[in-house]
């Protein structure tokens, strides 16, 4: 339920994931867009249920509402890209999430990324002079990719809004929300 008088009132946010997915990662971004007013899209390799995980365990599915072969990163205001290890090591091999990622680099719209998520922006090719923050394991990946690697909670370069891992949720999901608002206030 959107709240009336959201920072993100009118804003469509994509959320591409597959199996695989930390849940907790989807979850709090997810709910931090719908409380502030967005219309939230569930985007994945194929329409159907993905099985979401907390950490190594099985956690809830989740019913997706379009597959990214038909979506179009100029149908939404930002992406989210949540982690988990397997989530964005099946995205990165994907032609179709590659696109969609691109395009919304391409259209200069906000992209918030969590966690292992980075690895489908290195293989988007869409990391080289960027500075970001991950799971501290993809430093030296992004580094071979040409990003800058900080260690910090969240990290903003331009529309790219980037998180370490769960602990971070809470600043991740202030400042992606005032990214997308196009505010300053986080």
């Amino acid at each position: 339920m959107a709240l009336n008088g959201g920072k993100l009132n009118g804003k469509r946010v994509a959320f591409l994931f597959t199996d695989g997915v930390e849940e907790v990662e989807l979850v709090s971004p997810l709910q931090a867009v719908l409380d502030e007013g967005a219309t939230a899209s569930l985007v994945s390799l194929k329409v159907g249920e993905v099985q979401a995980y907390n950490h190594l365990h099985p956690a809830d599915r989740v019913l997706i509402d379009t597959a990214v072969a038909d979506a179009d990163s100029g149908d939404f205001d930002a992406l989210v890209l949540p982690g988990g290890v397997a989530n964005p090591d099946r995205l990165r091999q994907s032609d179709d999430a590659l696109r969609f990622v691109k395009g919304f680099f391409e259209e200069d719209k906000p992209v918030a990324v969590i966690c292992h998520g980075p690895w489908t922006l290195i293989d988007a090719d869409v990391v080289k002079g960027r500075t970001l923050t991950s799971w501290p394991s993809l430093r030296v990946d992004l580094e071979n990719a040409g990003a800058t690697w900080v260690d910090e909670p969240v990290c903003v370069d331009h529309n790219l809004i980037s998180s370490r891992m769960p602990d971070d949720l809470v600043t991740f999901d202030r400042t992606m929300v005032a990214v997308v608002a196009g505010t300053d206030e986080v």
